[in-house]
């Protein structure tokens, strides 16, 4: 074979090859990690159990009032915790804590550092209602005021995710974009919550695209009829993904687009707080599985 023939050759031998390896990349999948406070009260071992079967591996314990697992860690100790994690192959990745608030969280960085967790979730406080240049400032002044903590939250290789909730400094769009804007390339990141935003499909996917992979935690939580008063269960349900009429398809889209390596938490709250969603663990683990069908249907749309 002569030189011409052999580059010929190569050539459509590598123009059969890459269609082969182009279709042999990943396919986009949500990384769904499991809030503990979707069970209420119920045990910890009981949520580690029911955790593989909701299709996560990932575990995200809160505390009073919305659970209490976080305060059974310490009680059981976290050694008999880290043989229940083993062996249902279950990481506690991530620790929700509104109740410290974003200035006294160390203790909490080396516990969930212990566990080999990432991210510690909690709120934006600070000035409610600004807009414009007043919720700027603020916003500066808030990622400043937090650079100690986020420097020690680097040493742990943990990140600070703070939630848009109703009432806080960061609530708003533009208050995420300064957020992630100020805080460059610290360990600060966001658990965007759209429930707490207006329920426009689009205007949420436009801030995905903008906070990209700053999102650490995307919640799948949608107004429906809120969650502040009590109500029939079959309408309490409609925060759940598919239920409401939030459309998640260009939403699900945009995490697409940004290629989302974070975690994807399956939420809602329950009244009176503290309650697991549905009456038992088998019901909610099924109610969860419901509404992970939704969103794996419109992805695989």
């Amino acid at each position: 074979m002569n030189r011409r023939t052999f580059i010929r050759t190569a050539v459509a031998a590598a123009s059969l090859t890459l269609p082969r390896l182009q279709a042999a990349a990943p396919a986009f999948k949500l990384n769904y990690l499991l809030g503990s406070a979707m069970y209420g009260n119920l045990p910890l071992a009981t949520v580690i159990e029911e955790t593989p079967k909701t299709g996560a591996r990932l575990l995200d314990v809160w505390p009073r009032r919305h659970g209490t697992q976080r305060e059974q860690m310490d009680e059981l100790g976290h050694e008999k915790v880290a043989e229940l994690l083993a062996k249902h192959g279950v990481k506690l990745a991530v620790s929700t804590r509104y109740d410290l608030g974003p200035f006294k969280l160390q203790d909490e960085m080396v516990i969930v550092k212990k566990f080999g967790g990432s991210v510690i979730v909690t709120g934006g406080v600070g000035p409610v209602g600004l807009k414009g240049d007043e919720l700027k400032k603020a916003v500066q002044e808030f990622v400043e005021k937090l650079k100690p903590h986020l420097a020690k939250a680097g040493e742990h290789g943990i990140s600070i995710a703070i939630e848009n909730h109703g009432k806080n400094l960061i609530d708003s769009p533009d208050s995420l974009r300064w957020l992630v804007e100020f805080g460059k390339d610290l360990p600060l990141g966001v658990e965007l919550a759209p429930y707490h935003l207006p329920q426009e499909p689009a205007l949420i996917a436009g801030l995905i695209k903008d906070l990209g992979n700053r999102i650490k935690v995307f919640c799948a939580w949608q107004h429906g009829n809120g969650c502040m008063k009590p109500m029939p269960k079959e309408e309490e349900l409609l925060q759940m993904p598919g239920r409401g009429p939030l459309d998640f398809t260009p939403i699900l889209a945009a995490l697409k687009t940004v290629g989302y390596t974070g975690f994807t938490e399956i939420f809602m709250h329950p009244t009176p707080r503290g309650i697991p969603i549905l009456p038992t663990a088998a019901e909610t683990t099924a109610e969860i599985n419901r509404a992970r069908k939704y969103l794996e249907n419109l992805l695989s749309s």
